[in-house]
């Protein structure tokens, strides 16, 4: 259990600024910062690591924060293309396509591991059952043997590292499994989850929220018990995609594509507390490197299968203490923003384009964009390297 810790004086003056800078009314009691929690260490999972700054479960991912092993990985992009069924590999010095390689049926996302020594991608095989997940060794940035793996539309890992979760979306079902062999461990089956897909954790790990992108509605799980806990139904919208927790670990941000925004949760009432308009068919969502903004990806339609160079796609920028949009940038000659990450160092955030079989490398000072020509209709790809501890899956949530 780590010691009580007293405030700086510099973290005091950046309390007090965020206390009286923010409008009123733009803060409420989940999102504020509570200096009683700064000074209780946070109970975690039994082989979680530590939470170092509780009210910033990001603080480890911060830009150069780099693990000496990861730092020896090449930096590239990996995007998968769901219907030409392979991996591109972009260098993002050059901003050029150096490789790429055959994957499953279907890939969806590019998962770092928990160790941060492996990337996964998920081959689903949408409509069948010969989904598989293919290893991706970060050192020679060549993928493995697949293995075979049912439906794995997105892949989580729980925080203390002793589950990879496979998100089984047309199943309703999550397959907890060893994160190295992937032999099943044991499932959650979430019958009312429609479209399962996207997770966030909490700040101690006990337990996640998933998104039921065609139930319209929100499915909590105990991680360590392996339990479904409840449903949430979203007042408006009706098609979640992906969650984002908060810095303080315990409010979550849903991005609804029907809704046009960012819907607010706190995560241990289960409980709507708000909502963000934010651009057409919001999507993906992912946190800066100091942790003061989240950008969401607008992907331009409310439909699934949407169309090319929309007028309407958009990346928004939130300020995570007032809960407000900041910043807008429109996609040159239009676009589909849908998954990614940020960079290593902050500069720049990267997003496949969907529908236009592009990917964008976004300045996340200015807004201004590289537009990269990639494989047919690709979805979560992975920046690598990352900073932090460990990853809890997705595109590379890190902590």
């Amino acid at each position: 259990m780590t010691k009580n810790r007293f405030l700086t004086g510099a973290a005091v003056l950046a309390l007090l600024g965020a206390f009286g800078l923010a409008p009123a009314k733009a803060q409420t009691e989940s999102t504020r910062v509570n200096p009683a929690v700064t000074a209780a260490a946070i109970q975690t999972i039994p082989g979680m690591p530590p939470v170092v700054d509780p009210n910033n479960i990001y603080s480890e991912a911060r830009a150069g924060n780099l693990n000496p092993e990861v730092a020896k990985d090449p930096a590239r992009i990996y995007v998968p293309n769901l219907r030409s069924n392979d991996v591109y590999v972009i260098d993002p010095a050059t901003m050029k396509v150096v490789d790429r390689f055959p994957v499953g049926k279907s890939p969806q996302h590019v998962v770092p591991s928990w160790d941060l020594r492996t990337l996964w991608a998920t081959n689903n095989a949408e409509g069948t059952t010969d989904g598989s997940l293919t290893p991706i060794d970060l050192r020679t940035g060549k993928p493995g043997a697949p293995v075979p793996v049912d439906d794995p539309y997105n892949m989580y890992f729980t925080p203390d590292g002793k589950s990879a979760i496979v998100v089984a979306e047309a199943r309703k079902r999550l397959d907890f499994r060893d994160p190295h062999t992937m032999q099943m461990q044991g499932s959650v089956e979430a019958p009312q989850c429609r479209g399962i897909n996207h997770a966030g954790f909490s700040i101690d790990g006990r337990y996640a929220i998933f998104t039921c992108e065609f139930g319209g509605m929100l499915a909590k799980v105990d991680t360590v018990n392996r339990q479904l806990i409840g449903y949430l139904k979203l007042s408006k919208g009706g098609m979640p995609q992906d969650i984002l927790t908060a810095p303080n670990g315990k409010t979550f941000y849903v991005a609804d594509m029907h809704a046009d925004g960012v819907f607010i949760v706190d995560g241990d009432t289960f409980k709507e507390i708000g909502f963000i308009p934010t651009g057409v068919g919001t999507h993906g969502i992912y946190p800066s490197r100091d942790a003061k903004f989240m950008y969401v990806a607008n992907r331009g339609s409310h439909k699934v299968h949407g169309p090319r160079h929309s007028k309407d796609g958009s990346v928004s920028v939130i300020d995570f203490v007032t809960n407000q949009v900041v910043k807008t940038w429109p996609i040159p000659g239009g676009g589909s923003p849908d998954m990614g990450n940020v960079s290593e160092d902050g500069k720049l955030l990267w997003l496949s384009g969907r529908f236009d079989d592009v990917v964008y490398a976004i300045d996340t000072n200015t807004g201004a964009m590289t537009i990269i020509p990639v494989g047919a209709e690709p979805h979560g790809l992975a920046v690598w390297p990352q900073p932090g501890r460990y990853s809890v899956g997705h595109t590379g949530i890190m902590r």
